[in-house]
């Protein structure tokens, strides 16, 4: 980078600054190791509400052609994120710090209300599957027993992401290789109960689905939050050592949920693996699993949104926004209606992708040797601003007409246009 980054938007000089640096590129001498940045990303993707995605996809296919739609989906899933990461790590910000100088230092409010408000209501949806599940396990039916999980399972999440990138390190390290544990025996417990591999590929499907829409679900099972892994490759010591903990993170660990989900459906009926302890009466593994697995998951969401809220009101502090969306995130789900935002946040995550496709292509065109000392950002980015429209635009109605994959068709054409309407000034120069 050449010089100080001049997009900050002015913050109060007397607040102290976070020192996970929120709103600022994090310092050569704050990066980490690969080793670490790889267990806070696996912490990340391990995550098991996404073998819903492969308990779909797995009685429509037969197991050999099953395997090469996850393959396809997580690496058209991890290049896209392994280019997010890069330029993370590269450019030492959060997404929606990058977004200022995509979109301008007014038009990244878009980016920091759709991004962050994404997460906020993820989180809800996750503390109230924890609550249900667990109600579900121990027989609980009363509204207090299930609010009093809810809450207690949010505020340790809460000071999780109030730690930061240490906080989330030592959580994923401790749990995330527990749960995967946990999870490949209850996999290979599965196949062995139908007779192994050959009892897999003997079983036939018994619905139907468009090698296009089963690549989509698969790409669609992390796309939205790939989209801010620079929250945490910003840490990276190289862009090398980013690409690498995005691939093993995204490809391998989210591949390999999708794929547990998808044995879990053809196997037992019932994708969850949480679920298929609690039928099996492994009620203790089957909270462990839920609570390691979803608190880490969680932790780093609560994170996104609150990096996302410094940015949105120019503060230098995430933790404020941490818990401020964490009390609006939980709130619906003691209310109960965590599941009717599945499909709006579906809805929502249409217009995220090509998001990521603006500032990758942006970052690449004119960005790559950072912002010359001086340089003052607009208000507005009004080219990429419609590329992004653009972008959003093509993602909806394809995805309505069910056509090829969504997610990329938007990255695709969000980050062409970038480079189209980009072309009179490809190169910013003090």
């Amino acid at each position: 980078m050449t010089g100080q980054v001049a997009e900050q938007d002015p913050i109060d000089p007397v607040e102290p600054i976070d020192p996970d640096y929120p709103v600022t590129p994090v310092p050569r001498s704050a990066r980490r190791s690969g080793f670490t940045l790889l267990v806070v990303l696996l912490g990340f993707t391990v995550f098991t509400p996404t073998m819903a995605a492969g308990a779909g996809l797995g009685p429509a296919f037969d197991f050999g052609a099953l395997m090469g739609v996850i393959a396809i989906g997580s690496a058209i899933l991890g290049t896209y994120v392994a280019l997010m990461g890069y330029v993370g790590a590269r450019s030492g910000l959060t997404t929606v710090v990058m977004a200022r100088r995509s979109f301008g230092t007014s038009g990244s409010k878009l980016a920091s209300i759709i991004l962050g408000g994404t997460q906020v209501g993820w989180y809800g949806v996750t503390v109230g599957t924890v609550g249900d599940l667990t109600a579900q396990a121990t027989g609980w039916e009363s509204w207090w027993a299930r609010a009093a999980i809810m809450l207690v399972t949010s505020a340790l999440m809460v000071v999780t992401a109030l730690y930061g990138y240490h906080g989330m390190y030592w959580a994923s390290l401790v749990a995330t290789p527990l749960v995967l544990i946990l999870a490949v025996w209850v996999a290979f417990t599965s196949v062995g109960s139908v007779g192994g591999i050959d009892g897999l590929n003997a079983i036939e499907p018994v619905t139907t689905m468009s090698v296009a829409t089963a690549v989509t679900a698969v790409v669609g099972t992390f796309v939205s939050a790939g989209t801010q892994v620079p929250n945490w490759t910003r840490f990276a010591r190289s862009g090398s050592a980013a690409v690498t903990a995005c691939l093993v993170a995204f490809v391998v660990g989210n591949g390999a949920m999708v794929v547990f989900g998808a044995i879990g459906a053809l196997t037992q009926g019932e994708g969850d693996f949480v679920v298929v302890l609690f039928q099996l009466g492994l009620v203790g593994a089957g909270l462990f699993l839920l609570f390691g697995n979803l608190w880490t998951s969680n932790a780093d969401t609560a994170y996104a949104f609150g990096v996302a809220g410094a940015e949105l009101f120019n503060r230098p502090k995430k933790g404020p926004f941490v818990i401020g969306g964490a009390v609006i995130g939980t709130a619906p789900a003691l209310l109960g209606v965590q599941n009717s935002l599945i499909d709006y946040l579906g809805l929502v995550g249409t217009f995220i992708p090509p998001l990521g496709g603006v500032i990758i292509a942006d970052w690449f065109c004119r960005w790559r040797n950072g912002v010359p000392e001086g340089y003052v950002l607009p208000a507005f980015d009004w080219r990429n601003l419609a590329a992004f429209v653009a972008g959003t635009v093509v993602a909806y109605v394809t995805g309505q007409w069910e056509l090829g994959i969504p997610p990329l068709f938007g990255i695709l054409v969000a980050a062409g246009l970038v480079m189209a309407l980009q072309l009179p000034r490809r190169t910013v120069r003090g």
